[in-house]
């Protein structure tokens, strides 16, 4: 046994879980609006160099919202992932330059979504029909994420979106790109781990980040909850006695400790990272990554 494998062997349980606990923080991605990412003073002071920063498309947004907002993430030295929705492309072409666009920009990845919206504005009721364009091939994106819903979604049932899972990582490794998953918000942890654990072989290699909301009021919480289908999280919550609703705050502290023994327990799991979705305000998130990352001077690996 050499020195360094002696040296893990006497590592306790709990340490090996704060030092993964203060690993997934310290990577987390998070999700800011282009008016947050445009506007906010000091950017660098809230959010280290290189960390991956998720452009959401607003329904009433503008592409050009998503576009400048990329391009300070890139001036600043983050890893913008906008988010690009098949639904409100008017147009093939539209889909086209939007994409044309980003890579010009220096954009090197994106998250491909249906998007907000229950319209659909041209020729892409979904993602699946964009990768069937093959517009995305024309381009060389480092990479591309895609969403999933460990709470269900109103539209699918669970084997339809495992089914479209599985299409999408065929899709990628077809046209040799990177896949990602990055998943709707929830609250439970095991609501994530049982949606984990009945992936099976559908994702493989696939790395997965879990999304959870960032520090903020339970209230605040369950008003997003209403609007994402994410109900079933939302009553576990509600149901938690003497907890987080009669604080009347959330913190994603136990829901991480939760994933970190998850983790542990199963080495082989798809679970790369966690992704925060500021409810609270970005400012608050900001903060709570940086009191539980251990070290705010590391730099953040893009995701991979």
């Amino acid at each position: 046994m050499t020195l360094m494998s002696e040296r893990q062997a006497f590592i306790r349980p709990e340490e090996k879980a704060a030092a993964r606990f203060r690993e997934l923080v310290r990577s987390a991605s998070i999700e800011a609006t282009p008016r947050q990412i445009l506007t906010t003073e000091h950017l660098p002071d809230l959010l280290p160099f290189g960390t991956s920063v998720y452009v959401p498309f607003l329904p009433k947004g503008q592409f050009s919202d998503t576009l400048a907002a990329s391009r300070r993430l890139l001036e600043l030295g983050m890893q913008p992932v906008p988010h690009v929705p098949a639904r409100m492309a008017q147009s093939r072409g539209q889909m086209e330059d939007w994409l044309a666009q980003l890579q010009e920009s220096g954009v090197d990845r994106l998250l491909l979504i249906a998007g907000d919206s229950d319209a659909v504005a041209g020729p892409f009721p979904d993602t699946l029909a964009v990768l069937e364009s093959g517009l995305l091939a024309q381009f060389r994106f480092h990479g591309i994420g895609v969403a999933a819903h460990p709470d269900g979604h109103p539209m699918a049932d669970r084997a339809t979106l495992a089914q479209a899972l599985s299409v999408k990582r065929e899709y990628a490794r077809t046209i040799a790109t990177r896949l990602w998953v990055v998943t709707q918000f929830t609250f439970d942890a095991e609501v994530v781990i049982d949606w984990l654990q009945g992936l099976g072989n559908i994702l493989e290699e696939v790395p997965v980040y879990i999304g959870m909301a960032g520090p903020t009021r339970v209230k605040t919480l369950i008003a997003y909850a209403a609007m994402c289908g994410v109900g079933a999280s939302a009553r576990m919550l509600l149901r938690r006695p003497g907890s987080a609703r009669m604080l009347g705050a959330w913190k994603p502290d136990d829901m991480v400790r939760a994933l970190v023994q998850y983790c542990l327990e199963n080495p082989e799991t798809l679970l790369r990272g966690i992704h925060l979705f500021p409810f609270g305000g970005l400012r608050q998130s900001a903060q709570w990554i940086r009191e539980h990352s251990g070290s705010v001077d590391d730099k953040r690996e893009a995701v991979s």
